[in-house]
């Protein structure tokens, strides 16, 4: 069931229907996730996996400051090699995303920000990730708030999701969202994402968000924690 469900959620996800994405996916010479591809690409131990994650990511954190509102999910991260999500991409892939082409719709990135950390090495065409894929994340309080906290906070079967909230794995499911982009204004619900797995840049905090037509990767206040600031716990299925 766990599978069925989320091969149908990505077979009708950015990935496949938002034809910018889907496009520039093809440029980098990814295969197309399409239902056909993940059926015949992702074997059932590995959905097993998936599924067990997931259930323990909503299992420890469902206590959580909008746990209530939080989606938790497969996210499928291309290779680095070929598409490197941890910052700005190709503007051609943004048209259908936020409307804009050309110079308009370029990525907004702080020129202080450094490549940034590889949760999913390349290598592999997909991986699957188990995180949040719904439009906002969990509440902690501020980057500096997360990174002090007692890491039982953030562990999940061993491992510390704090770890693996960065770039990377934002900037996939900007993509895999397709025209229904998380972390934006549009609908009235505005948030930012920190990514505590990101070193501090000038005693700075790394964050993601999507703002008057722009993907931004910004760097603001460590201490910011305001309601709006979230996180995504994530895991990658072993």
């Amino acid at each position: 069931m766990f599978a069925s469900e989320q091969i149908k959620l990505l077979a009708e996800s950015g990935w496949n229907t938002c034809d910018s994405v889907r496009e520039g996916v093809e440029r980098a010479g990814l295969p197309i996730p399409t239902a056909a591809y993940l059926k015949r690409t992702v074997d059932a131990s590995q959905w097993d996996r998936a599924e067990r994650a997931v259930e323990a990511l909503r299992e420890h954190f469902k206590g959580a400051r909008f746990a209530g509102e939080t989606v938790f999910g497969v996210l499928l991260v291309p290779d680095p090699d070929k598409l490197d999500t941890r910052g700005a991409v190709d503007p051609a892939m943004r048209a259908d995303q936020t409307g804009k082409t050309g110079k308009g719709a370029v990525d907004v990135v702080d020129r202080a920000l450094p490549a940034g950390r590889l949760a999913v090495p390349p290598g592999t065409d997909w991986t699957p990730v188990a995180t949040v894929t719904g439009p906002t994340g969990l509440h902690f309080g501020s980057f500096d708030d997360i990174t002090a906290a007692d890491a039982a906070t953030f562990t999940v079967d061993g491992v510390d999701t704090r770890e693996l909230m960065v770039r990377q794995i934002w900037g996939a499911r900007v993509l895999q969202s397709g025209s229904e982009l998380p972390d934006c204004e549009v609908g009235g619900g505005w948030t930012f994402t920190l990514f505590p797995g990101e070193p501090q840049v000038d005693g700075k905090a790394a964050s993601g968000t999507v703002l008057h037509d722009k993907v931004r990767f910004r760097l603001g206040r460590s201490d910011r924690g305001i309601a709006v600031v979230r996180v995504s716990p994530a895991l990658v299925p072993a």
